[in-house]
This record gives C-alpha cells, sequence and structure tokens, in this order.
C-alpha cells in the first residue's frame, strides 16, 4: 500500500472526526448553497457551494485554481491529490462542506513560476512530465512523501509514488526527479514557495442556478455582483497592439461612450445601465465549433483621460461552459499621424471552458481583439463600423492560421 493511499485513510478518519459545523447539518432545497471558510495555499477563502460540490470542483471553478487535475472522479487515478491539513487526500472524494477551517495547499502554493519549488524544478529537469496532466498530482504526492520522509532510499519510491497514475507510463523519469530531491535535501524538504498569508477572494458561485441560465428579461436589475479577481495566473494573458488611423483624442471619445464601445466588441451587447460604470452586458463567441454565450458583470473601474486608459473588470457565464473572469485594459497613445492601441487582458476559465486548449482560447481572445480595435478606429474616424458579428467558427478557421501564417512571414522578413 503506497504512502497515498494510507493517508487518504488518515485524512477519511480525521473529517470524520472534525466537529461537524451548522452549515453541513442544517437542511437545505437542492438550489441553496452554504457557505465553507478554509484557508487555501495559506489565504483564507470562502466559497459558496451546493452540498454535492467536491473539493476539487470547489477549487476549481470557485477559486479558479485548475492546477488540481480531475481525472476517474472515484479515487483512483490520484490527479486530484492536494494537502488537506498537511495529508495527501483526493480532492474529488472529498465535498467541500466537510472542510470547513481546513487547511489546504494545492500545486500552486508549491512555487511559481519565477521561483519554482525544488520538486518542480527537478521535474522539469528530468522531463518528468510527457503530456503532463498527472504532474500536478504527482508534485503534490511527491511532496507529501518527502516531507514526512526525507530520507527515503529510491528503491522505494516506485511503490511509495504509485498512488497516483501516469497514463504515459513515464514513471522512470518521475522516479528520477524525486530521487534527486530527496538526496539533494536529507534533512528535510523546503517549504512551499507559494503560500502567503493574504487574501485569497472568491469567485462568483456557481453552486446555485447559473446566471447565464436566464434571460435579458429576467436579468437582477439591482445592480452587479461585487467583481473580485482571483489571485491565480491567469487561463490566459492577451496582449495585442496595434496602429490606427485615428487620433488618440478621436479614439477617447469612443473609448468615453462605454455604449459605442461595447458595439466595437465583436459579439457584444450592453444589456442594462446601472450607473457608476456598472453594467451587464452579453457577449457570444465561437470557441472551436463550440457557440457560447455569456452573459455578466461589466466595472469599469478606471477611466482616465489623460492617459486615455481604461481599466474594466469582468465576469460572466456560460449555462453549459463555465465562467470566465477577465482584467482589461485598453490605452491608446499617439503613434505618428495615427495612434498606437493597446488592449492587454488577463482572463481567467473555469468549469468545461477551461478544458480547451489555452493556444485555442489565446487565438480566439486575440482575433477578438483584433476586431474591436479595427472597429474602434472606424468608429473614431466618424465611420461606422461594418456591423461586428460574433465571430463564427468557419471564419475563426480561416482567420488565425492566415494570421500565424503573417506572423511567421514578418518574422522572417525581421531576420533578413
Amino acid at each position: 500500500m503506497s504512502t497515498l493511499h494510507r493517508l487518504k485513510q488518515t485524512v477519511s478518519t480525521r473529517i470524520q472526526q472534525r466537529p461537524v459545523t451548522q452549515a453541513a447539518t442544517s437542511r437545505i432545497a437542492p438550489d441553496e448553497t452554504v457557505p465553507v471558510n478554509f484557508t487555501v495555499n495559506g489565504r483564507p477563502a470562502t466559497v459558496h457551494v451546493a452540498p454535492r460540490v467536491t473539493l476539487s470542483d470547489a477549487l476549481r471553478d470557485h477559486l479558479g485554481l485548475t492546477g488540481t487535475h480531475i481525472g476517474c472522479e472515484h479515487g483512483v487515478c490520484g490527479m486530484c491529490t492536494v494537502l488537506v491539513d498537511g495529508d495527501a487526500a483526493r480532492a474529488c472524494l472529498l465535498l467541500a462542506c466537510q472542510l470547513d477551517s481546513a487547511e489546504i495547499m494545492t500545486v500552486e502554493g508549491l512555487g511559481k513560476p519565477e521561483d519554482l519549488h525544488p520538486l518542480q524544478a527537478s521535474f522539469g529537469k528530468h522531463h518528468a512530465l510527457q503530456c503532463g496532466f498527472c504532474t500536478p498530482g504527482q508534485l503534490m504526492s511527491a511532496y507529501d512523501l518527502l516531507d514526512k520522509d526525507p530520507g527515503i532510499g529510491r528503491d522505494e519510491l516506485p511503490e511509495q509514488l504509485s498512488g497516483v497514475l501516469c497514463r504515459c507510463t513515464g514513471y522512470r523519469n518521475i522516479v528520477d526527479a524525486v530521487a534527486e530531491v530527496a538526496e539533494t535535501h536529507p534533512n528535510g524538504l523546503p517549504a512551499p514557495r507559494n503560500c502567503a498569508a493574504t487574501e485569497l477572494l472568491p469567485r462568483a458561485s456557481v453552486g446555485g442556478p447559473s446566471r447565464s441560465a436566464v434571460g435579458v428579461d429576467e436579468v437582477d436589475l439591482e445592480g452587479i455582483a461585487e467583481i473580485r479577481m482571483p489571485q491565480a495566473e491567469p487561463t490566459v494573458s492577451i496582449a495585442v497592439h496595434q496602429q490606427v488611423r485615428a487620433e488618440p483624442q478621436q479614439l477617447w471619445s469612443v473609448m468615453s461612450d462605454t455604449e459605442r464601445l461595447a458595439r466595437c466588441l465583436p459579439g457584444a451587447e450592453l444589456v442594462v445601465d446601472f450607473g457608476n460604470d456598472r453594467y451587464k452586458g452579453r457577449v457570444q463567441v465561437a470557441l472551436g465549433p463550440v457557440k457560447l454565450a455569456f452573459l455578466g458583470d461589466i466595472h469599469v473601474v478606471e477611466r482616465d483621460e489623460t492617459t486615455h486608459t481604461i481599466r474594466a473588470l469582468v465576469q460572466a457565464a456560460d449555462a453549459s461552459s463555465g465562467n470566465v473572469q477577465a482584467e482589461v485594459v485598453v490605452a491608446v497613445d499617439a503613434a505618428g499621424s495615427g495612434s498606437a492601441v493597446r488592449a492587454d487582458a488577463r482572463v481567467h476559465m473555469t468549469g468545461r471552458i477551461a478544458q480547451f486548449g489555452r493556444s485555442l482560447a489565446s487565438d480566439v481572445s486575440k482575433d477578438m481583439f483584433g476586431q474591436f480595435t479595427a472597429a474602434l478606429d472606424a468608429m473614431a474616424r466618424g465611420e461606422e463600423p461594418a456591423e461586428v458579428k460574433p465571430p463564427s467558427a468557419l471564419a475563426m478557421t480561416l482567420r488565425i492560421p492566415a494570421a500565424r501564417v503573417r506572423a511567421l512571414l514578418n518574422r522572417i522578413r525581421g531576420r533578413n
């Protein structure tokens, strides 16, 4: 029996012995949620979830911590391994409402891209990841093992690490990576590098009815929900810089009018204006062959006429595909006889939409911002832009490869 299997039993026993909270014992309706307070990667967090929501879903869908992968959802594959109160556990087997006041550590807490934990660095050095799907579970299982038994011998590693399955069967490199860390740190594993005692803001709850499941006539007219961006790394980061013919002041005249600005974004429309730069909006987009319709909240938190900069926070949901949160900054600078438009966005995706490849999501997002910039330029110059329709799957299929070819040709020309 591997260490993980034994510890899973320990965690299950500990959870059964945990004091039962009022939320866990209250009878609630199927569409109601309960608040759960716990600590994730050193940061306090509160999620509002239905009692049936597992810890893995709460981490991914409510906190944006998508590093915890979901595999079999039966506690067999170990992909969703996290630490609960210091012990390894399958997040798919635990209900979030069981974990009130628990301390949880996910792979995001292990290290940061610019400051990797020795285990993460060793996995990279030994190429202990092929498709990478099991890597978060492997890392958390290895961390738990070396944290409790830092002097473990290499011969014991295959059995002790067997609690997490690798579908690529790349076990030799994984054992090599863990063995090197065990040999380098025989007296104790270094502490995690990204567990800070700062606030982790919860995401919008998806435990109840989906906000996007309602029509325009049923939109909550009382105002938008408070938008809080997750602190995790974004799913996609977008940076589109484009030269346009319009002058900065012409562009700003459109940017300062949110309704006109929204008309420049493909497939977007403002549904309700609540005042104070808070809006309800809808956007349709095709992500590959899948058509999505997001309905959500928009808050323009910065509108600087001096620098011609707008910063907005957005959170929206699609009934079947998940949630999106984004921080979007659009800025305009003078450039020659025209302007340079910079559009930067940090996009967090959860739910089914997050399962699409980052490359596809990035390409679609960049294409939308490219169309947005062109439409903004046309409207600023007094030309009513051609109807900005939601990007279709076919148009996207043709346009994205063409853009990549143009980029490749530009790079080749730049070298010559």
